[in-house]
């Protein structure tokens, strides 16, 4: 058998070359699946609906069959069960025939082993799972310099985002939100541009965090170009992710696209300095879209650096944030930032601020965490669960909302 009509010894060893780091040799089908999930990377451009459409009914790598073997509109109906669906086929189709060659593809593998960079899937335990938010619109994959465990980290994390031409006043306060922030056990994740975004990654690094930098084009290539050593940085302690392959170059739309991954991926998006037409505001209205929490930091009204976000609290209902304590009150509820439980002891409070509210965490990962032992840990969770502060989920805890 030669999927997609390719020896395959080809694709193993294209696959091979990106996987994580400790993961165990993929079996054939696995080999077939994360070889498809890297095309669906180089077929199409960022959140392409249709092509996340016939992922998520099809699958990655029979859709990529039918797409290789020429599949008629037929085979498609047949395949996805919605003849109204099929109807988008052949203009996708249109689309994607350009870029679908084997040199195209295989190159895509051969130059992100080139450069370093590991294949993120689905099926990856590391994948994070708030991007599944975006749903047709989700990426089949994500191409990754650094360390594919600093993503776990955004399960409690905030985009800190806004002008590339920011002033004095717009770093000085992210700064201090990101410092705070990573104080509190938080992740910063912004788009790696000058400006704000290339703030708050210093900050975080400055401050011992864990930062992740979306990126708009191909990660053989930092972009922007001043900020290289700053994105090397990112990569070395954190990690640097972008949905295209190597040797695509960012471009406006594309910016645009990227921009819905970071507001999916952070728990809550702060936009905190942009004029009326800056980018951020459109990572906030993604943000909006999908629910989660949204921030603006207020600035003087003589400024056209501020009317972005003076908008958004006018206009999509943002919250004002002023310090960091504001952004974990999005993310946690009202009160808790200053008074988590009343009469909790240090152990309680170490673990509550160690657990999320989205991701389950077991014993053995609190207690690495906390620098407690497990059986100290299980004390306090059974304490914390009287209270009603925290909830046993699956194999782990997580925190409860008020």
């Amino acid at each position: 058998m030669r999927p997609f009509r390719l020896e395959p010894a080809l694709l193993r060893t294209a696959v091979e070359s990106t996987l994580p780091p400790g993961a165990a040799a993929p079996d054939d089908e696995e080999v077939v699946a994360r070889f498809a999930a890297g095309a669906w990377t180089v077929l199409p451009e960022p959140g392409d609906g249709v092509a996340g459409m016939l992922r998520e009914r099809v699958g990655a790598a029979q859709a990529l069959q039918l797409l290789v073997e020429g599949a008629g509109p037929d085979a498609w109906a047949s395949a996805i069960g919605d003849a109204e669906s099929a109807r988008r086929i052949p203009d996708a189709l249109a689309r994607w025939q350009p870029r679908l060659s084997a040199e195209r593809i295989l190159g895509a593998f051969a130059q992100g082993a080139a450069h370093s960079q590991v294949l993120l899937t689905r099926d990856d335990p590391r994948w994070p799972a708030a991007l599944d938010d975006l749903g047709p619109h989700a990426p089949a994959a994500l191409w990754m310099r650094g360390d594919p465990d600093a993503l776990a980290a955004c399960d409690r994390s905030a985009a800190l985002v806004g002008s590339r031409a920011s002033s004095g006043y717009g770093e000085l306060v992210t700064g201090q939100l990101a410092a705070g922030l990573v104080a509190r056990r938080f992740a910063i994740v912004s788009g790696g541009a000058y400006g704000i975004d290339g703030t708050a990654h210093r900050a975080a690094l400055a401050s011992g965090g864990t930062t992740v930098a979306v990126l708009a084009g191909g990660l053989d290539r930092f972009y922007p170009a001043g900020n290289d050593e700053l994105l090397r940085r990112v990569a070395a302690a954190g990690c640097v992710v972008a949905e295209a392959p190597s040797g695509v170059p960012p471009t406006r739309w594309r910016f645009l696209a990227r921009n819905r991954l970071i507001a999916a991926l952070a728990s809550a998006t702060v936009v905190v300095e942009a004029g009326r037409r800056s980018g951020s505001i459109n990572t906030a209205g993604h943000a909006a879209a999908l629910g989660r929490p949204l921030g603006a930091v207020p600035g003087p009204v003589t400024s056209g650096a501020s009317t972005g976000c003076h908008r958004l609290l006018r206009e999509y209902g943002a919250a004002v944030v002023e310090r960091a304590e504001d952004v974990v009150e999005l993310v946690d509820g009202p009160g808790e930032e200053d008074a988590p439980l009343a009469g909790a002891t240090s152990d309680e409070l170490r673990v509550l601020d160690a657990l999320s509210t989205r991701a389950p965490r077991a014993v053995d990962d609190l207690a690495m965490r906390t620098g407690m032992a497990p059986g100290d840990v299980s004390a306090a969770l059974a304490l914390l669960e009287l209270g009603g502060a925290v909830g046993e989920r699956g194999a782990g805890w997580v925190r409860v909302r008020s």
